[in-house]
């Protein structure tokens, strides 16, 4: 109980910021553009710089299990195909819907909300791992939703559908500094003061807009219909992702930080990117707005809990 409290009260600050955002936006009513300025500025700008100067000093930083991508890409690949099959047993969706169903369960904001919890609740040490996930994160599940729907619709794959979204997160200003800071702490050089100085100060700034950003982008999608799937979805995110990804972990015998780490990952709500897959497929969008609400909300108790029993 002590260690539930403890997680429920490093996480509670950050997931307060969200609310805040939230708040904000109900009260003044500003228009959609201001939180997309705001996310784009998050995006752009302020997690990359955190996310390279961290990643500059590498060197001073503990190695990283590579077998993490293992834990957390194998969890993605088996909760995809228990979606897949809730949806097409229990809600009788067709192809293209099972597979945005199905992506609900396992694609995580593991930008907005996953990398300051980490942060935060484990620490610095932590980065290298999150950042590791993070650099395959959009490729790997654009690619198996890409997949899942070109199988389900024509049933063959799409080359073009592919390279599109490999050339997206190849460009992707996050996945850009991850790698440059990489290559520049794996050989040990210090960044000059003129330039850590100013990136410490925009790093600093990071965490907190982020989830000031991510509160304010939930307004737009508010809460619809469609509540027996929004909660299945939300369940399959929040409660059986992050088991699926503990018990391989367990079965590879990763490090206690990489293990936190990816169960971490796994028990963060839904991602906004699994919205902009349902519009775009033109599937399940009420559902799947509903869900980035209400996982966010949920994830505020569930995260917490999920640290706890991972140990």
């Amino acid at each position: 109980m002590n260690m539930l409290l403890h997680h429920v009260a490093l996480a509670a600050p950050l997931f307060a910021l969200v609310f805040v955002g939230y708040v904000v936006m109900r009260l003044t009513r500003w228009s959609a553009e201001v939180a997309e300025a705001l996310s784009s500025f998050v995006f752009v700008v302020a997690l990359p710089a955190m996310m390279f100067r961290l990643m500059c000093g590498l060197s001073k930083l503990p190695p990283v299990d590579a077998r993490l991508l293992i834990a957390f890409f194998g969890s993605c690949v088996i909760v995809f195909g228990i979606g897949r099959l809730v949806g097409w047993k229990l809600f009788g969706l067709d192809g293209v819907s099972q597979s945005v169903f199905a992506l609900g369960g396992v694609f995580s904001n593991n930008l907005m909300l996953g990398l300051p919890l980490a942060k935060i609740v484990l620490g610095d040490a932590a980065v290298p791992s999150v950042a590791m996930v993070l650099v395959f994160n959009s490729l790997t599940m654009w690619t198996m939703v890409t997949v899942s729907v070109e199988w389900a619709r024509h049933g063959s794959l799409s080359v073009h559908g592919f390279a599109r979204t490999a050339r997206s997160v190849l460009t992707n200003p996050l996945i850009l500094a991850i790698i440059f800071g990489t290559g520049i702490g794996l050989t040990g050089i210090e960044l000059p003061e003129v330039v850590d100085i100013p990136l410490g100060m925009i790093a600093q700034i990071a965490t907190p807009l982020s989830l000031i950003a991510l509160g304010m982008g939930l307004v737009q999608y508010g809460v619809r219909g469609g509540w027996k799937l929004s909660g299945a979805i939300t369940f399959m995110k929040l409660i059986v992702q992050p088991l699926v990804v503990w018990a391989i972990a367990r079965l590879l015998g990763l490090p206690p930080m990489e293990t936190r780490v990816v169960v971490l990952l796994g028990s963060i709500a839904l991602g906004v990117n699994v919205y902009l897959v349902a519009k775009q497929f033109k599937a399940l969008e009420g559902p799947v707005a509903s869900s980035l609400v209400l996982s966010t909300v949920m994830a505020a108790l569930t995260t917490p809990l999920v640290l706890t029993l991972s140990g």
